[in-house]
């Protein structure tokens, strides 16, 4: 991934909200921090007056960067970085005005912890790296259709679907048939192929067939969070490119339960009319700030 840097002093904003992440122990039960809203659509975030950020030009240069950046990216590219570690509090907060807080969140609990949001316009993540003392120790903002960390770490150390289907625990009874269509499709599966979705909620499986299957496939170090009309929650597994996905409706009803296998799903990933649609939104935001950038 490219990274360019910027100049300044850190400083820790809040990207996702206590509990807005599922706290798993292999049973898939999640929560959200807060019922579902309308459907979203975008509107320009508030932003201060000209006047009062005449000076920040160090932020109204990032946002410049940013707009060439999406604007010249393709959906399915390595994401482009821009370290905002260091850049002074004031720019930091022109930034943060700018990009607010979209409808997606993603954390990362691997070798590292890493909080992700993805800011109003689409494609456009606010990535912090958390230490141990749940400080952010860096601040990088990605253009991209996905986060790169996404895409590099998510099934680094899978391994195999292995199960003992002839010694099964009580009331396991349909599961095992769909271990074996994991276990072939993984075998099978390679980097272009469609994705191969296993309807869950369309099955007669019981509270231990459901057990089972996360037992086998374990839980991954990913879980994107989508909140809209509705909330969509992705989970990965411990299986390489095998994800777990649950819809719920605006009564946080789970109205969909699936398992596919594919590298990244795609109601994950941005499309590139979003993409498209980002840029000219940020060219109307810097268009204000009277920051002249060429299409």
């Amino acid at each position: 991934m490219e990274i360019k840097q910027y100049s300044g002093k850190p400083i820790g904003i809040p990207v996702v909200g206590e509990n807005s992440q599922p706290k798993e122990s292999g049973d898939e039960n999640f929560n959200f921090d807060k019922p579902p809203g309308e459907m979203y659509t975008y509107d320009m975030p508030p932003i201060p007056e000209p006047d009062e950020v005449e000076n920040l030009d160090i932020a109204k240069k990032m946002l410049a960067d940013l707009f060439y950046g999406i604007k010249g990216y393709t959906a399915g590219e390595p994401a482009i970085g821009f370290d905002i570690s260091d850049m002074d509090a004031a720019n930091v907060d022109l930034v943060n005005q700018v990009l607010n807080e979209g409808e997606v969140s993603v954390i990362y609990e691997g070798d590292m912890s890493i909080h992700i949001q993805e800011s109003v316009l689409t494609g456009i993540w606010r990535v912090r790296h958390i230490n141990e003392d749940g400080v952010s120790t860096s601040d990088v903002i990605e253009v991209g259709d996905i986060p790169s960390i996404v895409r590099k770490n998510t099934f680094v150390g899978s391994t195999p679907l292995v199960a003992d289907l002839e010694n099964l625990p009580e009331g396991v009874l349909n599961a095992p048939p769909l271990i074996i269509e994991l276990a072939e499709k993984l075998e099978e599966w390679k980097l272009g192929d469609e994705s191969h979705v296993i309807n869950l909620t369309l099955l007669p499986l019981s509270e231990e067939d459901l057990n089972f299957l996360g037992h086998c496939l374990g839980v991954g170090p990913i879980t994107i969070l989508s909140r809209g009309y509705g909330n969509c929650r992705i989970g990965s597994t411990t299986k390489k490119n095998v994800w777990w996905i649950k819809f719920y409706n605006s009564d946080d009803k789970m109205i969909l339960n699936t398992i596919e296998v594919v590298d990244i799903p795609g109601v994950a990933v941005a499309a590139s009319e979003d993409l498209v649609d980002s840029a000219d939104r940020l060219k109307e935001i810097l268009d204000v700030y009277s920051v002249v950038v060429l299409q």
